[in-house]
């Protein structure tokens, strides 16, 4: 397996994606028809998704060959892609279909070196993922967990927490998020951080924003009841306190990124001793400044815990919360000592992910998971010649990301 051959085959690749994912998909299902039902295509924004799920991967793992981290990746994909009912013969098809969409689509840069390089890495893809499906599976993980809605608050017309009480505990860390599905929407999947530590009656909070043509967050925040069934995949996540903490904290919450910091500032409750600790939380108005209670309720219980909350200017465009943050974060000091927490929209999350290391954050100390575009993507340009001169950026490289996983925002 050759990485320079992978990396240089795949940007051609790369630059046809729409057309590479389409031949895919067509290969995949003419030749593999019983494979089409694992595959939920039947919304509009599921081909850009699954498209954009697909290059992210290979993005990840392509560029990262060899390196620490590459395997556990793939483990933890594996093991996520059971929701999804895949099976061994399953990673088989689409290993041929993807070879040859790859094929068709790099005309004369395919050669017979480059199918067996890709050949060869795909082995040792499939193999990983199969590697952390069977493991799970030998420890007695489902595929999913199957929870009941229990409780539904609604913050305005487009924002909910949903409590879910799983059939069986869900083991979690705080921080890390789930993979949710209604089965109503058979087959459609967003990841969604959990908003709560462990709690002793297993219940656990999504919080949910409603995204214009969202599929599964309409039907969380305007369908879903108490009583409802919806299912959990595993759960997964890099954005979890590093123990045993050692080094004053800084927690950075937009939106609904909000979830994973309330579950980790409840665990840093829970934690021995007393932190210096400071949080800063992020409205695109006041009126998304939601669970103000419960951010009071923390500060009783971390008495060294210092808020800032930020919005825009009454009348002002929410984009001016971004630069009220940014002048706020450059007016605290000790950032060279402080362990940086960040989640919410993932512009935000570049941005000030960008940002932090001139303030004096060492960028090795700053600890986000990578988000997926929300809402719609870019419309991509059509013809060959605008798309050489004003190329997009795809959705799925991150070049500055230090962690693989891809969750939280619908």
């Amino acid at each position: 397996m050759d990485p320079e051959i992978l990396r240089t085959s795949f940007a051609v690749v790369e630059r046809r994606a729409e057309f590479a994912v389409k031949y895919f998909y067509s290969h995949l299902f003419w030749h593999n028809p019983d494979v089409r039902a694992l595959f939920p295509l039947d919304f509009p924004e599921d081909m850009e998704r699954q498209r954009d799920r697909l290059f992210a991967a290979l993005t990840h793992v392509v560029g990262r060959l060899g390196e620490p981290g590459t395997r556990e990746y793939l483990w933890e994909l594996g093991r996520d892609h059971r929701k999804y009912l895949a099976e061994p013969e399953h990673y088989a098809a689409v290993g041929a279909s993807l070879i040859a969409a790859f094929a068709a689509v790099s005309g004369s840069a395919w050669s017979a070196e480059v199918e067996k390089a890709w050949g060869e890495a795909y082995a040792v893809i499939a193999d990983a993922m199969l590697d952390g499906a069977w493991e799970a599976e030998s420890q007695g993980e489902p595929p999913w967990w199957d929870a009941e809605v229990v409780g539904r608050k609604r913050y305005g017309d487009d924002l909910a927490v949903v409590t879910l009480r799983p059939h069986h505990p869900l083991p979690y860390v705080p921080g890390q998020y789930v993979s949710v599905n209604s089965p109503r929407i058979p087959g459609v999947w967003r990841p969604y951080s959990l908003g709560n530590a462990p709690r002793p009656d297993h219940t656990v909070d999504l919080h949910v924003s409603l995204i214009e043509d969202g599929v599964l967050s309409t039907e969380l925040v305007r369908r879903t009841r108490e009583g409802d069934i919806l299912r959990l995949g595993a759960p997964g996540g890099r954005l979890t306190l590093r123990a045993p903490v050692e080094r004053p904290v800084t927690f950075i919450a937009a939106g609904t990124g909000w979830a994973p910091v309330k579950a980790l500032l409840e665990q840093l409750t829970g934690e021995p001793g007393s932190y210096e600790a400071r949080v800063f939380v992020v409205a695109r108005d006041t009126a998304y400044l939601y669970d103000r209670v419960a951010l009071g309720e923390l500060c009783g219980r971390l008495p060294h815990l210092d808020v800032t909350v930020i919005t825009p200017a009454p009348g002002r465009p929410k984009a001016q919360a971004t630069d009220r943050l940014r002048t706020a974060l450059g007016n605290r000091a000790n950032w060279a000592r402080h362990d940086v927490y960040l989640a919410g929209p993932p512009k935000l999350v570049d941005e000030i992910t960008e940002a932090l290391p001139a303030l004096g954050t060492d960028p090795e100390r700053v600890f986000c998971d990578e988000l997926p575009p929300t809402g719609q993507g870019q419309a991509r340009p059509l013809g060959p010649g605008e798309w050489l001169l004003h190329r997009p950026r795809p959705h799925w490289h991150n070049p500055s990301a230090r962690v693989p996983d891809q969750p939280s925002l619908d």
